[in-house]
């Protein structure tokens, strides 16, 4: 042996004696203070409150999310007016159309109750504060382009007189052709080129109240040469940089370094612009945008305190004011808690509507400038709730709890130490004893590097080194204070559930910037969620995995989850992602659209409005420029090329290609 190894023993053997000594005085006295974990006193049975409490499923999801006495997840999508559909049952229904998971449910329902409430909020200020204008929505389609919600938008709005806003030329172009509402607001966002501004102007032949919002300077002077060419006026919105600062995650988005709007200076230049062409009176609109999300009502005050001044003072200075967009930024409170932390909101959608009415009527009063119609770009507020992803566990990879044979003679001493800490540990050591089971460990991987630990030996030291930190978590999760170096225990021992679905595809805001949605297992509520995970998707990335979930004020680095049976279904929900997250998914790994089905109330429990299947491989290979019958021939002559070499048989060549092109044809996601 080398001196190397030999030192290596000596170092080895004169760390682990201290507390060898130590473990052998406190083992007697410490079997007697253990208490199996098997007859400790057990809490009641567990009970569909306890899975409300875990999930915290009564703050984020009502009134549309519930727990019924089955433990499976009720849909109610009118809300407090009545009607429920059991999730769980429903999605056994919609698999025995043969429509498979992943699978994206939108609730009709939902957003006509959204749309409403909204409204509702507004007209009651209105009604409270005595204000004499009215209040005009939009919806941003950026939020969610699909034509189907597009097309329940308009339908559910109408009563409302609810319009759309566009960020694009091509928003532009669906919008033109899906908004009828007599009365209805189109909002023109974004940057603008002579054909968008000419074609937004000419819109208005149409009967459409259509309001360009200029963002930059240099577009006054495409509406000035578009006016003069086309003899048409246009209605005109400028948009502000507030110096009120945005909060959260879109916080820096907002202020004079903003990426889109205007200063102050250059909304005096459009001013004086607009007044050398004599065309002044076509501005009519005040718009501001502190961010997505805002999660404090203060910042809403102070936003709406400072544009409700651009706005008289722009009327004071002859522009014929008319309207104030307030933007986005009305948040939705993802974790339940109601505080102003990023994942919440601390105010209610009344709360909301309450303070931009009463401000803008006072500071329009004071100045005795008449108040203008009130609109909102409230994309997040009325399109996340609608929609659920449903998606099913296919495995997990759970660290090896099962405890091995105590040691045998002439086995290392690093699995006698580690043995003995197992058994030793207790309410009063464990965090020192933490500490002893991480040494022994590193110890046994040194000897292995070394030479001196055989493969057999090192299984044995791990699976002694896991069975301690179970024993210390479950000690420690039953603290009221955990040490700093265990917090990370729980995450370190969480099970790996693989789950058949892409973030990238369904949930990219969770790869992208760490957004926090709900998420939970839509039935076995009614059983204790005894293991603790994290979520992996199908694709080959590393960062294709959701590790962060919903907690009070907080977020938790693991999901409260059953015990996975191979032989049954196991069903997980994503809720509140009805916004952004299906238009901005990407094609990582090629992994598609998952099928979207739209469900309604009817009096006799639900209809299936409308099916949209999701991506087929043959769809996306096509997306990335692949013809797929090329790709069938190019197969068909290499199987014929094998067999004339015998490297293949017929019945295998047949078996191959009539795989190769039914798989083609289908879903990208894995079925079973």
């Amino acid at each position: 042996m080398s001196f190397q190894l030999i030192a290596t023993e000596i170092e080895l053997e004169n760390s682990a004696t201290n507390v060898t000594d130590r473990l052998k005085s406190e083992l007697k006295t410490n079997q007697e203070q253990l208490i199996p974990i098997a007859k400790r006193k057990l809490p009641s049975s567990w009970t569909i409150e306890d899975s409300e409490a875990l999930y915290r499923i009564e703050g984020w999801g009502q009134p549309y999310f519930s727990i019924n006495e089955a433990g499976h997840i009720t849909v109610s999508p009118k809300g407090d007016r009545g009607g429920s559909l059991d999730l769980f049952e429903l999605v056994n229904a919609l698999k025995q159309r043969n429509l498979e998971l992943p699978l994206l449910i939108r609730f009709s329902d939902i957003l006509e109750d959204r749309i409403e409430r909204l409204n509702a909020c507004f007209n009651k200020a209105i009604a409270h504060y005595n204000y004499s204008g009215v209040y005009r929505g939009v919806f941003p389609i950026k939020c969610n382009q699909e034509r189907h919600l597009i097309e329940d938008l308009v339908k559910f709005g109408k009563p409302h007189q609810f319009g759309l806003e566009v960020g694009s030329k091509p928003e532009l172009m669906i919008v033109l052709a899906m908004l009828d509402t007599p009365g209805a607001l189109l909002v023109c966002n974004g940057y603008k080129d002579r054909e968008y501004i000419e074609t937004a102007m000419l819109a208005q032949r149409l009967g459409q109240t259509l309001i360009i919002v200029l963002e930059q300077v240099e577009e006054v002077n495409l509406v000035i040469a578009a006016n003069r060419e086309l003899g048409i006026k246009p209605i005109l919105g400028v948009r502000a940089k507030l110096s009120t600062q945005g909060i959260g995650r879109w916080g820096t988005s907002t202020g004079d370094r903003a990426k889109f709007g205007l200063t102050i200076p250059e909304i005096m230049e459009v001013v004086n612009k607009l007044r050398e062409a004599n065309l002044l009176d076509f501005l009519q609109l005040m718009h501001f945008h502190i961010g997505s999300q805002i999660s404090s009502i203060n910042v809403i005050k102070n936003a709406i305190q400072e544009a409700s001044r651009i706005y008289v003072e722009l009327a004071t200075l002859g522009a014929d004011m008319k309207y104030l967009d307030v933007g986005g930024g009305l948040g939705v409170d993802y974790d339940g808690s109601q505080t102003n932390f990023y994942t919440s909101k601390n105010y209610s959608m009344q709360n909301y509507a309450n303070d931009i009415v009463a401000k803008l009527k006072d500071i329009c009063a004071e100045r005795h400038i008449p108040v203008p119609t009130l609109i909102s770009e409230s994309g997040r507020a009325i399109a996340s709730h609608q929609s659920v992803l449903i998606f099913d566990v296919l495995s997990t990879s759970d660290v090896p709890l099962d405890l091995p044979e105590p040691p045998q003679e002439g086995e290392s001493p690093a699995i006698k130490y580690l043995w003995e800490t197992y058994q030793s540990i207790n309410q009063e050591n464990y965090q020192e004893f933490y500490h002893d089971a991480v040494q022994f460990k590193e110890e046994a991987i040194s000897r292995f590097n070394l030479g001196i630990l055989h493969l057999k030996e090192r299984a044995k030291s791990e699976r002694l080194y896991w069975a301690c930190c179970q024993k210390i978590l479950k000690i420690a999760r039953q603290q009221e204070y955990v040490p700093d170096e265990l917090e990370n225990l729980e995450k370190i021992m969480a099970s790996i559930y693989y789950i058949n679905l892409s973030v990238f595809q369904s949930a990219p805001d969770c790869w992208a910037i760490d957004q926090v949605f709900p998420i939970m297992p839509i039935h076995r509520l009614d059983e204790e969620p005894i293991q603790r995970g994290i979520l992996a998707d199908l694709t080959c990335d590393s960062d294709g995995k959701i590790d962060l979930f919903i907690n009070r004020r907080d977020v938790k680095s693991v999901l409260e989850l059953h015990t996975f049976k191979s032989e049954e279904p196991y069903y997980l929900g994503m809720f509140l992602n009805g916004a952004y997250q299906e238009i901005m998914g990407n094609l990582h790994n090629l992994f598609g659209n998952t099928n979207a089905i739209h469900i309604q109330l009817t009096p006799k429990g639900y209809q299936i409005q409308h099916v949209v299947k999701g991506d087929t491989m043959s769809e996306v290979l096509s997306y990335v420029q692949y013809d797929t019958e090329d790709m069938v021939e190019n197969i068909r002559q290499r199987c014929e090329k094998a067999l004339e070499e015998k490297r293949i048989s017929l019945t295998e060549f047949q078996k191959l290609l009539q795989t190769y092109e039914q798989s083609l044809s289908r879903y990208t996601y894995l079925s079973f």
